[in-house]
């Protein structure tokens, strides 16, 4: 089986030939269209959002360690993929300065956040800031990822395969570990806001 740093490699390799995700200037939009040009006009970018931002998710820190300390950022777009293997996946910016460092790992930690943990998710939404600055944490049992303290649940991952998807890209991770608090509330992004949820 390949090791952590073989998948590194694979994964950095990967995304290098899939567009330079290591590299932080804007890319250019990718011509990715069913139709042509002339048969319909784009969707507005902030239509799109205003619509897609009705559906409500739960919210993520995404965490990997290596070299240069541990790393992570916010994500909403995280899902479930496999039950038999099990993996997980989970979308980033191609222009993300985190994805890199993740990608180096080859491995990564999804912190399940709850619903009094808004403020931390403020913290490592926020680009070039030491996010983990009074955060605690302990290393997951596999990766050695971090494990954000007070998480509600917690998985810990190794990078499997990496797509592309537009201006984002997908990150297939086999699950090592996880576990959950039996009692414990979500954290939900809605329309620009965080709430929870009452059963």
């Amino acid at each position: 089986m390949m090791g952590h740093a073989g998948m590194a490699a694979s994964a950095v390799r990967h995304l290098r030939a899939a567009g330079a995700p290591t590299a932080v200037e804007p890319l250019p939009r990718p011509a990715l269209r069913a139709v042509r040009e002339d048969e319909r006009a784009p969707l507005d970018p902030a239509e799109f959002r205003r619509v897609l931002g009705h559906f409500a998710s739960g919210v993520t820190l995404i965490t990997a360690t290596g070299p240069a300390g541990p790393a992570g950022f916010a994500c909403q777009s995280f899902a479930s993929l496999s039950l038999d293997p099990p993996l997980v996946a989970f979308m980033v910016a191609r222009t993300s300065t985190t994805w890199p460092r993740i990608a180096a790992a080859g491995t990564f930690c999804v912190n399940v956040l709850g619903a009094d943990q808004a403020p931390l998710c403020r913290s490592f939404a926020v680009s070039g800031a030491d996010k983990f600055a009074g955060v605690d944490w302990t290393p997951a049992p596999v990766t050695g990822a971090p494990r954000v303290t007070g998480a509600p649940a917690w998985i810990d991952c190794t990078v499997t395969a990496v797509h592309t998807g537009g201006d984002h890209l997908i990150v297939v991770g086999r699950v090592e570990a996880l576990d959950a608090a039996d009692e414990s509330a979500p954290l939900l992004f809605h329309r620009g806001r965080f709430g929870g949820f009452t059963p």
